[in-house]
């Protein structure tokens, strides 16, 4: 695995030989953000007293340093002071991650304002921006593509450009911080959201074009536009949601109640490409899908007992799926990212671990890399290619030959051939991970009954 570390550096590249990702970790850079502080320390003198002639003195300071000086070597007097000098490193921590819409650059931001774009087309890192203060979320995708919008501690938020560093809008109106920021697919409207309210926002223009404001007992805990259609979701602390029209605001539709024999608190969300799928979880190791079509929540799948709460979701794109991704990224409490078919409810593949937790995660648009905030403060690039090494692996050929005589005496009887039985290998299993799922069927009454329960080994 190569680090870069980015020091004081306004630019420089990422890495600095061709990046190679094992298998194992997908790993294709760390990118740690230390800065040096030079201190320097005076030591205090404490006593002083003259030999007996006279020309020689004895000093000694607070840390038990003794000095004589020979004044009579000196012809002049001067006034001592003795310093030190103390060399700290400094790690600043990386908060906010966001990719932009061709998913070749790379936004960050650390927890004193400083925001860096990094190109992994070009293997360039640039300094964009010093706020002078932490941002609480950055949005990358809009139509603009130079500009980046960033959401900071004082609860505004701004519009940078990245090719001349300059501000371009500043939004006022959030009361309380800024964790949330989504974008329209036309890159055209953003939708902020605090705790207390979330706020549509022209940007065209930067004005604030509509406001949602709820009652401080039930609190918001994500709102943002459903990919590639102008529907916002709303999604509440007491797990009620709605799906909003953009420019009305008309409610189209509620989704109901959760069975109460699986009701969790939701706390994350994550929406297929295609707008058609919505998962949740939260403090449970139950993941909820919801068709967002029928209203109807189909599956409840079970993480496996070491997951205990849900911290992130995310899909991971595919190119060949048109949208209906059918791999699912789960963050939980232990710092690792597992990422499984929510189909087959087999466990694919994993990032983070016990030692080296993540914090948060976000995947590129085209499903090339995995950008992860670790709990260390440093910045990971993962690439899903060799992360799906194995997975993608063609099967091994179902002929195999033995022997291979020399051309001028083969003949038919000469060739042996041997067809294995069994069933294909496939990497090797292991049996810590059981994931459970249920599908379910809604009877004519509404309630819901338990259809069919499966496990999996992976």
């Amino acid at each position: 695995m190569q680090s870069t570390e980015l020091g004081n550096k306004e630019s420089g590249k990422i890495w600095h030989r061709k990046p190679s990702p094992l298998t194992r970790d997908g790993i294709i850079v760390n990118i740690i953000h230390n800065t040096s502080d030079y201190h320097s320390k005076t030591l205090r003198f404490l006593n002083v007293a003259f030999d007996g002639s006279g020309d020689y003195l004895i000093a000694g300071d607070h840390q038990g340093n003794i000095y004589v000086f020979d004044l009579q070597s000196n012809r002049i007097i001067v006034n001592i002071i003795h310093n030190t000098s103390d060399y700290h490193s400094k790690t600043l921590r990386f908060l906010n991650v966001a990719f932009d819409g061709s998913g070749d650059y790379l936004i960050a931001g650390d927890h004193q304002g400083n925001i860096y774009v990094f190109d992994l087309q070009s293997n360039r890192f640039n300094l964009v921006q010093r706020t002078a203060q932490a941002c609480t979320a950055l949005a990358f995708n809009l139509h603009r593509k130079s500009e980046f919008l960033v959401a900071l501690a004082d609860y505004s938020v701004k519009c940078f450009d990245i090719v001349t560093k300059e501000l371009v809008s500043w939004m006022r109106g959030h009361e309380s911080s800024v964790f949330s920021i989504s974008v329209h697919a036309s890159g055209r409207y953003a939708i902020t959201t605090s705790s207390d309210t979330a706020q549509l926002w022209d940007l065209d223009t930067f004005q604030r074009k509509r406001k949602l404001n709820i009652r401080q007992s039930v609190g918001i805990q994500k709102v943002f536009f459903l990919p590639l259609s102008n529907t916002i979701l709303s999604c509440f602390k007491d797990n009620s949601i709605f799906a909003w029209e953009c420019d009305t605001l008309f409610c189209k539709y509620q989704l109901p109640a959760p069975p109460e024999s699986s009701s969790i608190i939701y706390k994350v969300f994550a929406v297929t490409r295609d707008g058609r799928i919505l998962a949740a979880g939260g403090k449970s190791n139950h993941l909820h899908l919801w068709c967002l079509e029928a209203t109807q929540l189909f599956r409840i799948i079970q993480m496996p007992t070491k997951v205990r709460a849900i911290r992130h979701l995310e899909f991971l794109p595919d190119s060949f799926d048109a949208g209906s991704n059918q791999v699912l990224g789960v963050l939980s409490q232990d710092g690792i990212m597992r990422f499984i078919n929510v189909q087959t409810c087999k466990l694919l593949f994993e990032i983070g671990s016990l030692d080296e937790g993540i914090s948060t995660s976000v995947i590129s648009p085209h499903g090339r890399y995995i950008a992860s905030i670790m709990e260390n403060g440093s910045l990971n690039i993962y690439s899903v290619q060799a992360l799906t090494q194995e997975i993608n692996k063609p099967p091994p050929p179902l002929v195999k030959v033995i022997e291979d005589l020399p051309k001028n005496k083969l003949n038919a009887s000469d060739v042996k051939m041997m067809v294995p039985s069994g069933r294909i290998q496939r990497p090797t299993k292991s049996r810590d991970s059981k994931i459970q799922t249920r599908i379910l069927k809604q009877d004519l009454t509404g309630t819901f009954e338990n259809k069919e329960v499966r496990i999996f080994y992976h």
